[in-house]
C-alpha cells in the first residue's frame, strides 16, 4: 500500500525540509512526496535534488498561482492509493503510516480515515509563548473521549457537513486530519476538482463529510498543525488576515461574488471565504443531500467581527461599522447594531485586557467555533522536529488497532 503526502510550498524552505525529514524517519517505506513548488525564489529543487530520494518528486509552477490551484496541481501528480495533504511548516508524527496501514488492512479501505492531531506554534508566533505553543486536539467533539478507532455514522458526518453550512464549525476543516483513498478522490470527480474555492480544505472536509461512505475516526493525534511566522495562521492570530490572503492568493470566483452581493458584508475575510466555500458545496452536492447556506447566520458572524474588532481596537474602526451599517437591514440594525454600539460605546472606558476579553465575548455568542479545554504540553519547541522528538519520546504506546 503506497501513500502520498502532498506538500505544496513557496519560499519557506527551512520548514519544508522539516516536513520532509519527518517524513524520511517514518518506520514504513512504500511512500512519496509530492513537493508542488509554487514559483518559489528559494532552490527548493537543489534541495529536492539534494536527498537522493526518488521518492520524493518535485515540480514547479509556471507562475504563483492561488492555494487552491497548486493544491490540485500537488494531488494531480500523486499515485498514492491514500492521500494527506501537509503544509510545509506541518509534519507527520512518529508511526503515521505503520499505523494507518494497520488500520486501512484491518478496518477494510475506508474511504476516509480522520486522525486527531497537535497544534503546534513556534516561539513567539502566539502571544506568550517565547518557547513555542504545543496541544492536542484530543478533546475535540467529534473523538467522543474515545480511546480507540471507531466508525462515524452517515447521518453524523452528513450533520456535520450541515452545521457547516450553518455556520457552526463542529469539527476541524485542516486537511492534515484527512487521510483520503484515492478511490474517494477519483469517485468525487464528477463535482469537480478535489479542491475548490478559496478556502480548499473548508470545501473538501465538508465534501468527504457529505460523500464518504466509510469514515474512520482515529482519536490518537498522528499528524503536528504547524504555525509559523511565515504561515496564514501567524497572520490570522496576528491581526493581519489581509496579509495572510496575500501570502495565500486567495481568490473568490466574480460571479460568486456578484451573485452574493446583497449578501455578503464587511467583516472578516475567513468569514467570507468560508461562505465562498459553503456556496460552492451546495452548488455541488445540494441536488444529493439537503443543503443549504445560512445567509442570516453568516451575516450574524460579520457583524459581530466587526464591533469586536472595534470593541478591541486592535484592528477595525468607527469607519467599519459605518460601512457595515450601510449594508444592513432595518431588522439587523435593531437586534444587532444597537445593542452592539452601546457594548461598544461603554467599552472604551475600560482597559485594553477587559475589552479583549468583551470583544472575545462578542465573537463567542455567535456559536460559530465550539469551545474546549485541550491538553498543551510544557516544554521548548525551537521547531516543529523538536515536537516530533518530543512526543516520540514521551508516547506510551501506539493506537490500538482491533478487527471491530
Amino acid at each position: 500500500m503506497k501513500f502520498s503526502v502532498l506538500l505544496p510550498t513557496r519560499n519557506r524552505l527551512d520548514l519544508l525540509s522539516y516536513a520532509i525529514e519527518t517524513v524520511r524517519r517514518q518506520d514504513y517505506s512504500d511512500w512519496e512526496v509530492i513537493v508542488s513548488d509554487n514559483f518559489s525564489e528559494e532552490d527548493i529543487a537543489g534541495y529536492v535534488s539534494s536527498l537522493n530520494d526518488p521518492r520524493i518528486k518535485y515540480f514547479r509552477t509556471e507562475k504563483f498561482i492561488p492555494v487552491t490551484e497548486n493544491w490540485n496541481n500537488s494531488l494531480a501528480n500523486s499515485n498514492g492509493d491514500y492521500v494527506i495533504m501537509l503544509g510545509d511548516d506541518d509534519c507527520l508524527m512518529q508511526g503515521y503510516f505503520s499505523t494507518l496501514s494497520k488500520l486501512i488492512e484491518t478496518r477494510g479501505a475506508p474511504d476516509l480515515i480522520y486522525t486527531s492531531a497537535y497544534l503546534y506554534a513556534y516561539p513567539g508566533v502566539m502571544p506568550g509563548y517565547s518557547d513555542g505553543f504545543l496541544r492536542s486536539y484530543d478533546n475535540a467533539k467529534i473523538f467522543r473521549s474515545a480511546k480507540e478507532p471507531f466508525w462515524l455514522e452517515k447521518t453524523k458526518s452528513v450533520g456535520l457537513a450541515r452545521n457547516s453550512a450553518d455556520f457552526k464549525m463542529r469539527f476541524d476543516y485542516n486537511m492534515q486530519f484527512s487521510l483520503v483513498s484515492r478511490k474517494l478522490i477519483c469517485a468525487m470527480e464528477k463535482y469537480g476538482p478535489f479542491y475548490q474555492s478559496p478556502y480548499p480544505d473548508y470545501y473538501a472536509s465538508n465534501a468527504m463529510m457529505l460523500y464518504a461512505e466509510r469514515i474512520l475516526i482515529v482519536p490518537k493525534p498522528l499528524v503536528a498543525i504547524g504555525i509559523s511566522p511565515k504561515s496564514f495562521g501567524f497572520y490570522y492570530y496576528n491581526d493581519s488576515e489581509s496579509k495572510g490572503n496575500d501570502f495565500l492568493q486567495n481568490i473568490s470566483d466574480p460571479d460568486m461574488v456578484y451573485r452574493l452581493r446583497k449578501v455578503i458584508l464587511p467583516g472578516t475575510d475567513m468569514n467570507n471565504s468560508w461562505l465562498m466555500s459553503m456556496e460552492t458545496l451546495v452548488k455541488n452536492f445540494g441536488a444529493v443531500v439537503s443543503l443549504s447556506v445560512n445567509y442570516e447566520r453568516y451575516r450574524i458572524l460579520q457583524i459581530c467581527s466587526v464591533f469586536a474588532g472595534l470593541i478591541w481596537g486592535k484592528h477595525g474602526d468607527s469607519s467599519d461599522v459605518l460601512a457595515l451599517r450601510g449594508k444592513l437591514s432595518q431588522r439587523e440594525r435593531l437586534q444587532y447594531d444597537l445593542p452592539l454600539s452601546i457594548v461598544a460605546a461603554m467599552s472604551k472606558f475600560f482597559p485594553e485586557r477587559i475589552r479583549g476579553l468583551i470583544a472575545r465575548r462578542v465573537i463567542a455568542m455567535t456559536g460559530s467555533h465550539p469551545r474546549f479545554s485541550s491538553p498543551k504540553f510544557d516544554g521548548t519547541f525551537k521547531t516543529i522536529l523538536d515536537v516530533f522528538d518530543h512526543v516520540a519520546s514521551t508516547t506510551e504506546s501506539p493506537v490500538r488497532i482491533s478487527q471491530s
